[in-house]
């Protein structure tokens, strides 16, 4: 699913409006109607009362449409329209008008220097006062009338984003601090990045019917990964398949103390499907995955505690994964030199093989075109540099994909992969559970199963990274958050599969 800017929304908007056609107040009705049965099927309950806080913008307008919707159907609600201009938009005064009559809803102004009314604990505040249209930070009095909303012991809803908030920048001053954010048609890019966690809540978005045509031609650099785009990635098996048909995965992986990592990575491997498995270890690492990873085969390095030297060809591999557990030993980081000027096939580094890179630049110039890095945020500062705001670190990351030609998955909520192209996806599932030790190693094993099956690098970190957080999803919600571990993501690996492949059939 493609992600716009705001100002490709506004241009989407008049294209709906323009080849539809549609009247833009019927527009606004239609994504008040979207945004109401939402909040009718998450806030059942008549007995408390709305307050909906209008500006005089087209949020405004929908603010008030949504107002006078909720009453229609049996809600209490009160409708304050603030006057923060004395100008409306054409649409925000129609909807003042259809609402005259509503019942079930009282209509109150307020002005500038107005006292902030009083809200019952309990009660419900839906933000309609500013869009996605704002264009400098709010000061003054609205200001502080946001700022005594967010101290209101009450849950608060975002109509389409934040009021204060920008869509696609760093948000510096006052906003809103939702509970829940509903957007219409796609989520916003500030939604993904976890500056922006308190001020946008749980969020929640939904088609309203704009032009297709105009979303399918538009170029954009920002998408989200839902299960739809995964499904189209996802390849049957064949009936007269055999193990040679998926592909022999190396992982060189663990050191002394830091075998469960290799173990971890390797169970991934295979559950996400590869035929084969090699699993490079030192010495102390050869009973450990004999007896835990039967289905795997085991290489040794010279050394007892540490990976030293990959003196075998790596020619019969489909797919490479290195850094799991792999320490930052100058030995161990020769060894990945060798193996990254000498390897063909598709390459995953991960941990310390990223560790060992940003402690030595000089290896960045050897990662191989197409590899796939897996950072988490202070490994890619430390590859990369620091950043000020979440904005400048996606930028950054983008910058780096294509000037080194490779893949960067920035893990966290909302995974990013930046792309060699310059396009950067935004993943869908995952969960608070997975801030575990071992679910990295284990998104390593899982993209280096599928790049084994001959998936190419793009295909491999995208279904990889969503499939990785749908199995600690579907785990979350059986055995719960708290008890989640790495080694139960693997374990749910089929099911995510499943999951994804029985409409496939």
């Amino acid at each position: 699913m493609k992600i716009f800017t705001t100002e490709q929304i506004r241009r989407l908007d008049q294209s709906t409006i323009q080849n539809e056609p549609i009247a833009s107040i019927d527009l606004m009705e239609r994504a008040s109607h979207k945004f109401a049965k939402w909040f009718m099927e998450m806030f059942p309950n008549r007995e408390k009362t709305i307050h909906v806080f209008c500006g005089p913008g087209n949020n405004g307008g929908d603010g008030l449409a949504v107002a006078r919707l909720l009453s229609q159907d049996h809600f209490q609600v009160n409708a304050y329209l603030l006057v923060i201009s004395e100008n409306l938009s054409p649409d925000c005064e129609a909807n003042l008008k259809r609402l005259i009559n509503a019942r079930n809803c009282s209509q109150i102004k307020l002005a500038k220097d107005d006292p902030v009314p009083e809200i019952q604990a309990g009660d419900i505040v839906i933000d309609a006062v500013f869009g996605s249209g704002l264009s400098r930070p709010v000061e003054g009095y609205w200001s502080d009338f946001i700022e005594n909303l967010n101290r209101q012991l009450v849950t608060r809803v975002a109509i389409d984003i934040p009021s204060g908030m920008f869509a696609d920048a760093p948000t510096n001053g006052v906003s809103i601090y939702a509970d829940h954010t509903f957007s219409f048609e796609m989520p916003k890019l500030g939604f993904v990045f976890p500056e922006n966690n308190k001020r946008v809540g749980e969020w929640a978005y939904r088609s309203i019917g704009l032009d297709p045509s105009f979303i399918d031609n538009e170029d954009t650099e920002y998408y989200y990964t839902t299960s739809k785009t995964v499904k189209k990635l996802l390849r049957q098996r064949n009936k007269f398949d055999h193990k040679g048909s998926y592909g022999h995965a190396l992982l060189v992986v663990g050191s002394y103390g830091k075998i469960g990592a290799a173990v971890l990575a390797a169970r991934a491997v295979l559950r996400s499907g590869a035929g084969l498995l090699t699993v490079h270890v030192p010495k102390c690492g050869y009973d450990i995955l004999q007896s835990t990873v039967p289905e795997a085969m085991v290489s040794t390095s010279a050394d007892d505690h540490l990976i030293t030297s990959l003196d075998f060809d790596l020619a019969k591999y489909s797919s490479v994964g290195i850094g799991c557990g792999l320490s930052v030993n100058a030995l161990t980081k020769n060894a990945l030199g060798g193996l990254m000027e000498q390897v063909s096939a598709s390459l995953v580094l991960d941990a310390d093989a990223l560790n060992l890179i940003s402690a030595n630049p000089d290896l960045l110039k050897k990662v191989p075109k197409n590899s796939i890095l897996t950072p988490h945020p202070k490994e890619f500062e430390r590859l990369f540099g620091k950043t000020s705001n979440n904005f400048e670190r996606n930028r950054l990351q983008c910058e780096k994909a294509g000037e080194l030609g490779v893949y960067i998955v920035l893990k966290g909520a909302n995974s990013a992969i930046a792309c060699p192209d310059g396009t950067c996806h935004f993943n869908s599932t995952g969960n608070p559970g997975m801030a575990t030790g071992g679910s990295g190693d284990v998104l390593t094993g899982i993209i280096t199963g599928l790049l084994a099956q001959s998936y190419t690098s793009f295909e491999a970190a995208i279904i990889g990274v969503y499939l990785h957080g749908l199995a600690g999803d579907l785990a979350a919600a059986e055995i719960g958050m708290e008890a989640l571990i790495a080694g139960d993501i693997s374990n749910y690996l089929g099911r995510a599969f499943k999951s994804l492949t029985t409409s496939l059939s």
